[in-house]
């Protein structure tokens, strides 16, 4: 085997080993047990951790029976090693797995509060009129 094969061969290996980068997030509530939802896709049920793709805005909602359904954005920032062209030898050329854990912070949800009889009619009416007559938002 001359010295060039051992090069190609030695190169070769490099890129078959190359490495990769594991992105995960997690989501907790308070109270547990409440359905997540992360840009329009359900995640299932706090406390989660699942994988994702990019780095960026996220639009996260949380629902439980019970409680007001909470609604919230979240920006995850890239670490220094996902910036071209450092990501192109980080991700192909590293050999190995890189692990990025993310956590959103503790996301509280609120009861609901009893609506009365009262303010159940003057919402209905306010939407009757809405429909009706037109004019400001729902």
């Amino acid at each position: 085997m001359t010295v060039r094969t051992g090069v190609i061969i030695g190169l070769v290996c490099l890129l078959l080993s190359g490495g990769c980068v594991e992105r995960t997030m997690k989501i907790q509530t308070d109270p547990s047990n409440a359905l997540v939802i992360v840009n329009d896709e359900e995640v299932g049920l706090s406390p989660v951790k699942f994988s994702f793709l990019w780095y960026g805005d996220y639009d996260i909602i949380v629902r439980k029976a019970g409680y007001e359904t909470l609604k919230t954005h979240h920006r995850l920032d890239p670490p220094w090693y996902q910036f071209p062209p450092i990501d192109f030898v980080v991700e192909t050329l590293m050999p190995g797995t890189i692990r990025d854990e993310r956590e959103v912070p503790l996301l509280t949800l609120e009861s609901t509060r009893e609506r009365t009889d009262q303010e159940i009619v003057g919402r209905a009416e306010e939407t009757r009129d809405r429909a009706l007559f037109g004019g400001g938002e729902p």
